[in-house]
């Protein structure tokens, strides 16, 4: 009888591992602030991504793809968690903590027997120490090999060859889940880059919101060029995995945090702000060659992984998203799912970039024909007031993990205002946002000023097949009473029903620690006349 004690853990090891080599690996690409049409899949002729594209040849196209919310730290959040920003507290708002009682799909599957990592940008901008975790909520990092970039602003990190050496650590027979998190193309670029890559302005197709000249179109050809350099180390991935005969039980799953670092995209429930590239390829699972038009969010990714790899969630919380395997499954093209009928996205807090650091709140719903917007202070400036404090110098205030805020060195009072429209900062600093406040008393280019700094009404709603470029504001139009009212009454019904804190009127967001840089700002009008929040860990 000791004798066979002896071997019931070899016994048990044994039918663990057979017991998750039937499971598929899981390979999660997400570049930094990408577009939905900028992949050469799209049909976007600037652009070369030939591995995005053999993903996309291999698998499924998504033409309807969103991601929760337009900035990364929240839309990583919310697909780590499987929940809305809303639902995840602090992990909901930009270079904040992430409290743990969220669990990851990654330390999900590592229960399930799964190996994880990261390379690359994980979770983040934020603080996970600061909520009592021992590592990012992403997994494990793999970010010690370093290649020389072409160009400045890219990252040195060798993406590629640290999946290689993840790979080489994995036990053998076990399934891994790894994460790819590209910092490109986040700003900043090598001006210029695109066109000595030999990029012309000509090939650029320039987003209705932005003037078309060749500042603008230089400007997205070095935006291009970084997209390019994500998109190689995925071919060198996909090219590793072929050769050790992995491939094809893996699922891969392509797309992009958030749009383009541009003015009105990035940080806005525009579709340049929050409509993404996705491509899903998983071998003979999935039927390639396909393009399917259905409205699918991140949250719906992570309940799909955790489906594809057999994991339950623990039922804590409910997953917001239900899982797209019956769309991978399906040999149709089109609208497969006729059920999804909007998908819903959320901002809170970006940059720091008006008084107090307060958010500009928004909440969205997308239908097939409509984007309906509820921008719930209309008061405040939606990419941040347009002159700040300069009480240089400054000093640490609080040093996290990823990130250090600031406060003055000396008394506000004593600070003197920057230059006038210096303080746009939920806009990334770029060529692009300067040609807009240098040339904004020409007539030809006002417009474009205003489309991305003025104020908003408390409703938008635009007709996305016509206008996808979000430039027409239909909510006072009366023809189109009957749609707004319906989006809002559906909207706003979500949000109760997921437990959205704005919906009540609540400002807990702008209770929520964040642990990046801090900009001070002259106190508005509107904070002179009622209650205003004050973040008890902004020092006064």
């Amino acid at each position: 009888m000791k004798h066979c004690l002896k071997f019931i853990p070899v016994i048990l090891a044994f039918l663990i591992a057979q017991a998750v080599s039937g499971r598929p690996n899981i390979l999660f690409c997400i570049s930094d602030d990408q577009s939905w049409e900028h992949a050469s899949a799209y049909g976007y002729k600037a652009v070369h991504t030939p591995n995005f594209d053999r993903v996309a040849a291999e698998g499924v196209l998504f033409n309807n793809a969103f991601s929760p919310s337009p900035g990364c730290s929240p839309t990583r959040a919310s697909m780590l968690t499987g929940r809305h920003i809303w639902q995840i507290e602090n992990a909901g708002t930009h270079a904040s903590s992430f409290p743990q009682q969220y669990v990851s799909y990654p330390d999900l599957l590592e229960q399930a027997g799964y190996v994880i990592g990261y390379t690359g940008k994980p979770w983040g901008p934020g603080n996970w120490e600061a909520s009592g975790r021992t590592r990012n909520p992403a997994g494990p990092e793999y970010n010690e090999l370093r290649n020389k970039p072409p160009f400045k602003g890219i990252r040195d990190t060798d993406y590629a060859a640290n999946f290689v050496e993840f790979m080489g650590q994995r036990p053998a027979g076990q399934p891994f889940c790894f994460w790819y998190g590209g910092s490109e193309p986040h700003r900043g670029f090598e001006e210029g880059s695109g066109l000595k890559s030999g990029k012309k302005l000509e090939d650029v197709v320039v987003p209705a919101f932005l003037p078309d000249t060749p500042e603008i179109r230089s400007d997205i050809l070095d935006y291009l060029v970084e997209i390019e350099w994500f998109d190689t180390h995925l071919g060198r991935m996909l090219d590793h995995l072929d050769q050790i005969g992995e491939l094809d039980n893996t699922l891969v799953i392509v797309t992009s945090d958030n749009g383009m670092a541009f003015p009105r995209a990035k940080a806005n429930l525009y579709e340049y702000g929050f409509h993404m590239p996705l491509a899903i390829r998983w071998g003979n699972q999935v039927k390639g060659g396909r393009v399917v038009d259905d409205l699918v969010g991140f949250v719906d990714l992570t309940a799909t992984i955790l489906e594809a790899a057999g994991v339950g969630h623990p039922g804590v919380y409910p997953l917001s998203g239900r899982s797209i395997m019956n769309i991978l499954k399906s040999s149709r093209e089109g609208i497969v799912d006729r059920a999804r009928e909007f998908v819903l996205a959320g901002r809170e807090r970006h940059s720091s970039s008006r008084f107090h650091s307060l958010a500009y709140p928004m909440r969205a719903i997308r239908t097939h024909d409509y984007l309906y917007i509820r921008n719930f202070k209309p008061e405040r400036w939606p990419a941040g007031a347009p002159q700040k404090y300069d009480p240089a110098p400054k000093r640490p205030r609080f040093t996290g993990v990823e990130a250090v805020s600031y406060e003055p060195a000396k008394p506000l009072e004593d600070a003197e205002l920057g230059p006038p429209h210096d303080g746009y900062h939920d806009i990334d600093a770029c060529p692009s946002l300067t040609f807009l406040v240098d040339n904004r008393d020409d007539p030809a280019i006002r417009p474009f000023f205003e489309l991305a700094v003025a104020k908003r009404p408390a409703e938008e709603l635009y007709d996305i097949r016509t206008d996808p470029g979000c430039i027409h504001n239909l909510a006072a139009d009366p023809q189109y009473r009957d749609v707004r009212e319906n989006l809002w009454k559906r909207l706003s019904a979500e949000l109760e029903k997921t437990g959205d804190p704005r919906i009540s009127g609540s400002d807990i967001f702008e209770t929520y620690q964040r642990y990046s840089s801090i900009r001070y700002f002259p106190i508005p009008d509107w904070a002179r006349h009622g209650d205003v929040p004050t973040p008890n860990w902004i020092n006064r």
